[in-house]
C-alpha cells in the first residue's frame, strides 16, 4: 500500500525544491516561473474530478491509476527537447493532468484497503514523505556536481518507480458507486461546513505559492548551496513525518477545529519567519519545522474530514473536489500572484503575501468549520 506513496512524493521532492532553479537556469523570468510553476497546480481543478467521477462510476481506479502513471511518464520525455516557453507549459500540462489522477484514485483505494482501521492512514502516507525526503536529498546531492540542466534525466527513473508500483496494485472488483441511499454530492456541498472546509484549504495552498515556487530561489539567493537547500526542504518533510505518526493521538484528545485552528496560526508563524529571518539558520530551521503544522496536520486533518463528510458514495468526487479546488486552483492562484510579487518587488514580500493569505483562513476556520457526522461536535 505504502509504495506507490514513495514514488510518487519521490517526483514530487525530485521536482518542487529544483524545478525553479532548472528554469532558471534556462533563462525564464519570474513571472515565467511562476506560470510554469502554477501548470503544475492547475490541472488539478479539472483532472482529479475527472479521473474521481470515472473512478466512482466504473469502479476501476487501479486501472485508471495505472493510465495516469504511464501515459505522464510518457509525456514528461517531451521536456528533453527543451522547448520554450509555450512548448514547456504544454509538456507540463499534459503530464501533470496525468499524472494528478494518481494520487486522489489512490488515496480512496488506500482507505478502503484500510476499512475501518483508517486512523492507520498516517502510518501509510508517511512513507509518501520519505520517498520525498530520499528524492530531495540524491537529486540536491548530485545537483552540486551536475549542472541543474540534467534536472530532466534524474526525475525521469522516479517515474519509472511510479510506473511500476502502479503494477503492484491489487486489481480491483469493478465495484462501482453506490446510488441508493445517502445525501446527494449537492446536498453536501450545499452545507455551510463543507463550504468552509473548502475555503480554508484554498487559502492555505494560496499561501502555499511562493513557498512552492520560490523557497529554492529565495534560499540560494541568501547563499544556500544546493544541498542545504535539498536539507532544509527535507527537515520540513520529516517534521511532517513525525506528525503523521503522532496524528492518531491528536485526533483522540483535540477536535478537528481546534487541530485546524493552531495549525493555521503555526503556519502564519512559519511564512513571517521565513519572510523577515532567513539569514539566521536556527530560525529558518525552526521554520522549516513548522511543515508539520502547515502541510502535515492539516491534510491528515481533511483527508478524514472528507471520509466523514462524503462517505462512501461520494467519496472519489469529495477527494477529487478536494485536489482540485485547493490544491489545483488554490496553488495555482498562490504560485501566480508570488511571481508578481517577486517580480515586482522580492521574494520576502512574497512570503509575507503568504502569511496575509493564511490571515484570512484563519478567520474563515473560526467563522465557519465544524467537525463532520463522525466527530463529536464538541470543541
Amino acid at each position: 500500500m505504502s509504495n506507490l506513496y514513495f514514488w510518487f512524493f519521490a517526483l514530487l521532492g525530485a521536482l518542487l525544491p529544483y524545478w525553479s532553479l532548472y528554469l532558471q537556469g534556462r533563462g525564464f523570468s519570474y513571472l515565467e516561473i511562476a506560470t510554469l510553476m502554477a501548470t503544475i497546480q492547475i490541472t488539478k481543478v479539472v483532472a482529479p474530478s475527472l479521473w474521481g467521477w470515472l473512478g466512482d462510476r466504473s469502479g476501476q481506479r487501479v486501472r485508471l491509476v495505472r493510465l495516469g502513471a504511464v501515459v505522464g511518464a510518457i509525456s514528461f520525455a517531451g521536456v528533453f527537447i527543451e522547448p520554450e516557453f509555450f512548448g514547456l507549459m504544454l509538456v507540463m500540462l499534459v503530464f501533470t493532468f496525468f499524472w494528478n489522477a494518481i494520487l486522489p484514485l489512490y488515496e480512496v483505494i488506500t482507505l478502503r484497503g484500510l476499512g475501518s482501521d483508517k486512523a492507520r492512514y498516517g502510518r501509510v502516507r508517511l512513507w509518501g514523505s520519505v520517498g520525498f525526503i530520499a528524492a530531495v536529498a540524491v537529486v540536491g546531492t548530485l545537483l552540486d556536481f551536475i549542472p541543474v540542466a540534467s534536472l530532466p534525466w534524474l526525475v525521469m527513473p522516479v517515474f519509472l518507480g511510479i510506473v511500476v508500483s502502479s503494477f503492484m496494485i491489487p486489481s480491483e472488483q469493478g465495484q462501482v458507486r453506490e446510488r441508493s441511499g445517502g445525501e446527494s454530492l449537492r446536498g453536501i456541498l450545499a452545507n455551510p461546513a463543507v463550504i468552509g472546509f473548502f475555503l480554508m484549504n484554498f487559502l492555505l495552498q494560496v499561501s502555499h505559492g511562493a513557498y512552492y515556487t520560490f523557497f529554492s530561489i529565495h534560499l540560494e539567493q541568501y547563499g544556500y548551496s544546493s544541498v542545504s537547500i535539498g536539507l532544509l526542504w527535507s527537515l520540513g518533510v520529516l517534521a511532517e513525518v513525525v506528525l503523521f505518526v503522532a496524528m492518531h493521538g491528536l485526533f483522540a484528545r483535540y477536535s478537528y477545529r481546534q487541530i485546524a485552528l493552531a495549525a493555521l496560526a503555526l503556519t502564519l508563524v512559519r511564512w513571517v519567519l521565513i519572510a523577515e529571518a532567513t539569514q539566521w539558520l536556527v530560525v529558518l530551521l525552526f521554520a522549516q519545522l513548522l511543515h508539520a503544522a502547515s502541510y502535515g496536520a492539516l491534510h491528515a486533518l481533511s483527508v478524514q474530514y472528507i471520509h466523514g463528510y462524503f462517505g462512501k458514495g461520494h467519496h472519489g468526487q469529495g477527494q477529487a473536489l478536494y485536489s482540485g479546488l485547493t490544491f489545483g486552483a488554490g496553488g495555482a492562484l498562490g504560485a501566480w500572484m508570488s511571481g508578481f510579487l517577486v517580480e515586482g518587488f522580492n521574494t520576502d514580500v512574497a512570503f509575507w503575501g503568504s502569511a496575509m493569505a493564511t490571515l484570512v483562513a484563519l478567520w474563515v476556520t473560526w467563522r465557519w468549520l465544524r467537525p463532520p457526522p463522525s466527530q463529536d461536535s464538541s470543541g
